[in-house]
């Protein structure tokens, strides 16, 4: 699948939205609804991360840990996860 990278006016356009409150999204039109179920939603369906391979040293008693302690899919997603979320918390708010 060949992957288009967003033009800087696009990207201006997207963070102009996110920018926006959530009380100035107009959700009264037919064709674009507000969504509360997301049951049937499917993850990365439209966007995936870019993975890149790489090789580190984790204590063994972490790595054990997240093998024991599966999540839905396997360690390696797990520990990715957290880490991300560890990346989440520590960006500074303008970021």
């Amino acid at each position: 699948m060949d992957e288009q990278k967003p033009t800087p006016e696009q990207l201006a356009a997207l963070e102009a939205i996110d920018r926006l409150p959530d009380a100035s999204i107009d959700t009264s039109d037919p064709d674009a609804p507000e969504i509360l179920d997301w049951a049937g939603a499917e993850r990365g369906r439209f966007h995936r991360p870019v993975k890149e391979q790489a090789t580190l040293s984790i204590d063994a008693d972490v790595l054990e840990w997240f093998k024991r302690h599966p999540r839905g899919r396997g360690y390696q997603t797990h520990i990715n996860a957290a880490l991300r979320e560890y990346v989440r918390r520590h960006q500074p708010e303008d970021a």
